[in-house]
């Protein structure tokens, strides 16, 4: 008979760590349970309505979920908010973005869970720096640097796979007067990409 944690002591334990978000490998180190115990018990919380699975091995509390950020840095690892969404975050661009976008070393990939959108893209592994913990009450997420959100940025529209956002136009409605210039030529240099140095000369 598998051992059964009761849903109750699952969210009071969760919520006493301060975890909405954790694997399937977190939750059996956290109560003592067997692989098998620990496949039985996500199960039953999923259809009791305690947990929501936001993918195979990924699960939040269905009371008090994690931000949309914080299950963005979880959902595909290793990574960080960065590209639009960052750009938005920091009101470097005016549009608001409707989808949660980081960089990753891993193969570029989109989820959807509920009605969001979270796409990964793919940047050098030489490149995965230049980010910085948010810690906002109980959230707590990585998001790029304003620089290197914008070199994360361009970089993915020198490879093509991405178009500038307004087109070239874009450049004028770009609020870059509190970025360090400098900071954005030491994070390109990381890529090593001629068509990035030559798009960054054209928005500066």
């Amino acid at each position: 008979m598998y051992n059964l944690v009761k849903p109750l002591s699952v969210r009071e334990e969760l919520l006493k760590r301060k975890i909405r978000i954790f694997t399937n490998q977190q939750f059996a180190l956290i109560f003592d349970l067997s692989p098998y115990q620990v496949e039985y018990s996500l199960n039953r919380l999923v259809k009791e309505g305690l947990l929501t699975r936001l993918k195979k091995g990924v699960y939040v509390l269905k009371i008090n979920p994690p931000s949309e950020e914080e299950i963005a840095n979880v959902l595909y690892k290793p990574s960080y908010i960065s590209f639009e969404y960052a750009l938005a975050y920091y009101n470097i661009i005016p549009e608001m973005t409707y989808q949660i976008t980081s960089a990753t070393t891993k193969p570029t990939r989109l989820f959807k869970v509920g009605y969001n959108s979270f796409t990964y893209y793919t940047i050098k592994l030489e490149a995965y720096t230049g980010y910085t913990l948010v810690q906002r009450g109980e959230k707590r997420f990585y998001i790029a640097e304003p620089e290197k959100a914008l070199v994360d940025y361009l970089y993915i529209i020198s490879l093509g796979q991405r178009s500038l956002l307004g087109g070239r136009s874009m450049n004028d409605r770009m609020e870059l007067k509190s970025l360090d210039k400098e900071k954005i030529l030491i994070f390109a240099r990381l890529y090593d990409w001629p068509r990035l140095d030559r798009l960054i000369k054209e928005v500066l």
